[in-house]
């Protein structure tokens, strides 16, 4: 069979050469912008996880923070200020989950009894209120410790009991009359204390009597003056786990 003949001039062979070579050329065009497009469709898809992890981050910092998980330290003494700050950011979360960390070496014990009692009124309204210790709870931290529905303390901390401290100057009778309200207001110590605990009032009188009173944290557990322990080592647990068996 003959091969059919190509009756085309060489110019419509030129012609439709080039109109091969210009569809190749746009095919290849066409595949280079899919590719561009293809490939910035990825850039701006890592610039976006991108974004989104570092907004991430700061969302997850910010959401971490004491702030936003309602976690006021108390950090020094007890004072009229500081007391006021605490009552001042508790009643701001007073209807979600406060929590009070003390690490104090205490203070003035009116100022004290001032916030022991904003917390037991929050507490009569229904919302619950954790108070914790890392480092000390001394004094008057040891008595607004007692004052939350959970208390805990830090495995290395310390609480102390210890008698009312107070200085009087004047005539007999003014002082007599301070040392009657400074004793007064040890029973009202004694009476938060006690019932707390499983501590008498005798068992304290006798272990704070012209001295400092320092209870460990597993000390602290065993009197029932605080609810659970946090911050123990996984050697320290081992070691009791061992010990119970």
């Amino acid at each position: 069979m003959e091969e059919e003949k190509d009756n085309r001039t060489p110019d419509e062979v030129a012609a439709d050469l080039k109109l091969k070579e210009a569809e190749i050329a746009f095919k290849i065009a066409e595949t280079e912008k899919i590719q561009a497009e293809a490939s910035k469709a990825i850039y701006e898809a890592h610039e976006a996880e991108l974004l989104w992890k570092e907004s991430k981050m700061v969302h997850d910092r910010r959401m971490s923070d004491d702030e936003n998980n309602h976690l006021y330290r108390f950090d020094g003494d007890v004072s009229k200020s500081s007391v006021l700050r605490c009552m001042k950011k508790l009643t701001e979360w007073s209807r979600l989950s406060p929590e009070c960390v003390f690490s104090s070496p205490g203070g003035s014990i009116i100022d004290g009894f001032e916030l022991f009692d904003f917390i037991q009124e929050l507490r009569s309204r229904g919302h619950k209120i954790t108070t914790g210790s890392l480092g000390m709870a001394a004094s008057m931290a040891g008595i607004l410790l007692m004052a939350g529905d959970v208390r805990w303390i830090g495995h290395q901390c310390w609480m102390m009991i210890h008698r009312a401290a107070f200085g009087a100057i004047g005539k007999t009778y003014e002082v007599e009359d301070e040392v009657k309200l400074v004793k007064r207001i040890e029973e009202r110590c004694l009476d938060i204390f006690v019932s707390r605990s499983k501590l008498t009032k005798q068992k304290i009188k006798r272990n704070w009597d012209r001295k400092d009173w320092w209870i460990d944290a597993d000390e602290c557990l065993d009197l029932g003056l605080v609810d659970e322990i946090r911050g123990v080592m996984p050697e320290h647990k081992n070691k009791n786990e061992k010990l119970d068996n």
